[in-house]
């Protein structure tokens, strides 16, 4: 009888580490579905031997193995109990790219995203990787085999299935084989026991194709998305036996890839984006046949409520080039040649115009507006999880594909069936391939809720079927479909898929409850279970959607992350920096939201709630830059979490000194501006040094200088600070105040203008250094107020100097405060930069600028008034080439001056900030608001001089 303790100690006898941390295990419980099943422990394997001493101590113990990829799956098909092998970390690398041949040799755990640009680049972009899922940025070559993934471009290009030429494998029992087009050979061929099991399953492989040979022929293939169950099909004589292909889309339940060789395809040197616009989703689905006929890469629909969600996100802006409609089609043409793409969409839209459908369409050659579109289809799981209409939906039957000729029928009719159970489905997908990812308002929270999942399940089941569909088009079976495969195949079918396991893994221990034995659908499902307590928070959290769903707030806003990872990316927006410096899923805004799940859930350590050290160490690294709330598709806030929870731990405890150093700044430099001489002079000595250690201060950054109350005085003399109606209050923050009041004499001078009538409000604070330390109560005082003297019964636009500053007074204020107030004061604020694109919007004319500007945005203005406020601003002075630092800079307030954390802001300074510094030419402007941005492009680049905008637009003093 073996035991836990017996396979880790067998594992770490293998010299691999195994982790069992109660934090680490928590953000394994979960993937991108509505499950959560808590393994027993997780490793990072560096190597295929590593997979091999897992496996082989599992199977000595009888403990399951589940692999696991970027862990994005809907259909619960990468967690599992036992030990978890997470390949995305270590086993991530390209060993070759192959013009010649047209393959790549990769390992399993490599990106997606990483591999099609790798290729692109080492080709000149002639070759590609094709299958491109919207979770490409963070799913894996070994996941997307699992899954069979498919992806945008899959009319043209297909399933992962048709670009597998050899999977290396390791089997249950720790054998290293090599699938290909023809059988199976040892990996090693000095590896005797692998030659024989090679030969061994083989021979059980053709026996079991040659007797299944008319299933075989009559059940599988039968549509271009029929990803359900095993791809038995393959194992045919007329398709060369073609072992790895069927290998493909079996989940993991027959064995782990360790590497690959992938087929690479051409990359058409012209695209066009068509985008198309219907009064009805099923009226879009019916004009697929007609597109079909143009040979679209792409055929990609939405509705209209992830546009309407995306917009309320992210701003207006932030969906362009849409036509009129409530349903919208993207169609991809590519070919050799602009002129003819071009001729090509212009026919393609006289076709569907004079069919009468088509409400409105229109050809989007431009790159930004072709991009922005893309995101929102990118995104469409996690915006639809939590819609601007309200509620909740899920997956569960988000997968279902048909043949394109049959969609608007399918969709037709199923529609209807949502009425029977009175749900509401959000509808996008892959139109061009007849799949469906449609996710669905269930009440996953209430025993009647679901049952009603169950039921409707099973008749989804059924319609699909009765389509000629299959239950899975993409995502797999996993935990929520596999239960439903008797509807689809016959006995004889699912038989074989018995056998076909049992060769693989006899004993049943890779990947348990999927495809084959399946747990039932309703099984583990993550919403249940949830300790049902009042959370009191500082923060009101959306109290009015919690309502909707039931729940208590602070219960409702940590359940807002559905897995989707899109924190988990290595490019693309700015979060999740931490998760870029380490590479740990740990460190990842989800892997921090499924810790706080799991302390809601009253799972294990964590489940000690508030007082949880496992969740303080789960925050640790958060930067809190906000940028998750802007970036993730689900509107997951990690920052105001990590305040909120610090809030509660450090009730009573000592906390550490950082946050009396740092996040008492605001009354330190009251006394700072009366001795700065004297403060200045001490820093600068050996005793510096010391004071810094003792305030919790890394010595390896510069500290800025402070400066006198009476150069501020200087800088906005002429201003006046209560002139009765302005047109323009001013709020000078306490950062530049205190270290940087040359800047607000600059922003002074230009919001004054052509005849601005300026205040300027110098002695109110937004306490955003309490808030980022989670010291809540003072920061609601000296919110409190501020928000009086600020909310002076006018609508004057209040212009905030520091962009932090004016995102704790746009978001923070309303959501600690609650009060009309707050609310009041903030539809008034603007960022510095905001404002300078209002001005020159209304025909203000700013002086000549430089040709090239980099610029740091500011992760807080990133979040609270849009990603494109710096560079649009910048392009309406007249700035010619903005580079852009695209990324967190890593001091990000008090993060990066906290001793502890010093390497890890560095290393988030290298992602983009230290490129975006080499690309431009050292007398090129470096604009950085931010004070913390400033402070690391002096840490980076000491010659280089920061400035704010108000310093590059400044007119200068009157008379100068």
């Amino acid at each position: 009888m073996t035991g836990p303790m017996d396979v880790l100690s067998r594992i770490e006898a293998a010299g691999v580490v195994v982790e069992t941390s109660a934090l680490r295990l928590s953000a394994y419980s979960y993937d991108a579905s509505n499950y959560r099943v808590p393994p027993m422990a997780v490793v990072f394997p560096r190597s295929a031997d590593d997979v091999v001493a897992v496996v082989k101590a599992c199977a000595a113990t009888g403990t399951p193995v589940v692999g696991r990829g970027g862990g994005t799956s809907m259909a619960g098909n990468a967690i599992g109990p036992g030990v978890v092998l997470d390949f995305s970390r270590h086993l991530n690398r390209i060993h070759t790219i192959d013009e010649t041949s047209g393959t790549a040799d990769v390992d399993a755990g490599v990106v997606l995203s990483v591999l099609s640009r790798t290729v692109e680049h080492t080709t000149g972009d002639a070759l590609t990787f094709a299958p491109d899922p919207s979770s490409k940025t963070r799913a894996t070559v070994g996941g997307a085999v699992g899954n069979d993934a498919c992806g945008n471009h899959s009319v043209r290009y297909g399933r992962t299935s048709d670009h597998v030429v050899e999977l290396d494998i390791v089997t249950s029992d720790g054998t290293r084989l090599t699938a290909f087009a023809g059988g199976l050979r040892a990996t090693d061929p000095e590896d005797a026991h692998a030659v024989a099991r090679a030969f061994e399953v083989s021979a059980q492989l053709k026996e079991l194709a040659q007797v299944n040979l008319a299933p075989f022929r009559t059940e599988l293939g039968r549509i271009q998305r029929q990803v359900s169950g095993y791809h038995l099909s393959h194992l045919l004589p007329e398709k060369g036996f073609d072992v790895a292909r069927a290998l493909v889309g079996s989940e993991g339940t027959c064995a782990l890839v360790v590497r690959a060789r992938m087929r690479l395809v051409p990359k058409a040197p012209s695209a066009l984006l068509v985008c198309l616009g219907y009064a009805d989703i099923v009226d879009a689905a019916r004009d697929i046949p007609t597109i079909l006929e143009f040979s679209p890469a792409a055929v990609e629909g939405i509705d209209e409520v992830i546009v309407d969600t995306m917009r309320l996100r992210r701003g207006a802006d932030s969906v362009q080039g849409l036509p009129e409609g409530k349903a919208y089609l993207y169609v991809d043409l590519d070919g050799e040649r602009r002129e003819d793409v071009a001729a090509a969409a212009a026919s393609l839209l006289e076709r569907l115009k004079a069919g009468g459908r088509l409400v409105d369409g229109r050809a989007v050659p431009d790159f930004h507006e072709r991009a922005t579109l893309w995101r929102v289809r990118e995104d469409g799981a996690g915006l639809s999880s939590r819609p601007a209409s309200g509620g909740e939906s899920w997956p569960g039957w988000e997968d279902s594909a048909v043949a394109p000729e049959k969609l608007a029928d399918y969709l037709a009719d199923f529609r209807l069936l949502l009425d029977e159970h009175g749900l509401t489905g959000i509808m996008y997908g892959h139109f061009g391939a007849g799949c469906m990812h449609i996710r669905i308002t269930y009440d996953l929270r209430t025993d009647a809720g679901r049952k009603v999942y169950r039921d409707f399940t099973a008749a989804a089941a059924e319609l699909v079927v009765r389509h000629g569909g299959s239950l899975s088009g993409e995502h797999g079976d996993g935990r929520a479909r596999s239960e439903f495969l008797p509807i689809m195949y016959s006995p004889s079918v699912l038989a074989a898929f018995e056998a076909y396991r049992g060769i693989w893994d006899g004993s049943g221990l890779l990947n348990p409850g999927s495809i084959t034995q399946p747990d039932p659908i309703d099984a583990n499902l993550a919403l249940a279970g949830v300790t049902d307590r009042e959370w009191r928070t500082h923060f009101t959290l959306s109290p009015v959607h919690a309502e909707e769903a039931g729940t208590d707030p602070w219960v409702h806003a940590v359940q807002g992350c559905i897995g989707v990872g899109r924190c988990r990316a290595d490019s693309g927006g700015v979060m999740c920096p931490s998760f870029r410096a380490t590479g740990d899923e740990k460190d990842s805004t989800r892997g921090r939201a499924r810790v706080l799940q799991d302390m809601v859930r009253g799972a294990r350590s964590v489940g000690e709630g508030w007082r949880s050290d496992d969740v303080r160490e789960a925050l640790d690294l958060c930067l809190a830059c906000k940028a998750c709330s802007h970036d993730c598709p689900a509107g997951v806030d990690m920052a105001t979490y990590k305040s909120e929870f610090y809030s509660h731990y450090y009730a009573g405890r000592l906390r550490p000194m950082s946050h009396f150093s740092l996040g008492w700044l605001p009354r330190w430099l009251k006394l700072t501006g009366l001795i700065s001489p004297l403060v200045n002079a001490v820093l600068a000595s050996p005793l510096g040094k010391v004071m810094a250690r003792a305030g919790g201060l890394t010595t390896e950054r510069a500290l800025p200088r402070f400066t006198s109350r009476r150069r501020l005085r200087e800088e906005l003399a002429g201003f006046a600070s209560d002139a009765g109606r302005a047109d323009v209050v001013l709020f000078v923050d306490s950062f530049t105040k205190g270290f940087r009041p040359e800047v607000a004499g600059a922003a002074a001078r230009v919001a004054a203008g052509p005849g601005r009538q300026v205040t300027c409000e110098t002695d109110a604070c937004c306490g955003l250094t309490w808030i980022t330390t989670g010291q809540l109560d003072t920061a609601k005082k000296v919110l409190s107020k501020t928000v009086a003297k600020l909310d002076d019964g006018t609508d004057t636009p209040i212009v905030v100097v520091e962009p932090s500053c004016a995102a704790a007074l746009k978001q923070e204020a309303p959501e600690l405060l609650g009060t009309q107030a707050a609310e009041r004061v903030s539809s008034r604020v603007r960022s510095f930069a905001e404002a300078v694109l209002e001005w020159v919007d209304g025909g203000w004319q700013p002086p000549t600028m430089p040709s090239t500007v980099t610029v740091q945005t500011h992760c807080h203005e990133y979040s609270a008034f849009g990603a494109a406020v710096q560079r649009k601003t910048l392009a309406a002075l007249g700035v010619a080439q903005v580079v852009e630092a695209t990324g967190c800079c890593g001091v990000a307030g008090t993060f990066g001056f906290e001793s502890e954390h010093y390497d890890v802001s560095m290393k988030v300074a290298e992602q983009a900030l230290a490129p975006a510094l080499e690309r431009t030419t050292p007398d090129a402007p470096v604009l950085a608001d931010g004070f913390s941005c400033s402070m690391q492009v002096k840490q980076l680049a000491p010659r280089r001089q920061s400035l704010h905008l108000a310093e590059l637009i400044d007119p200068g003093p009157v008379g100068d």
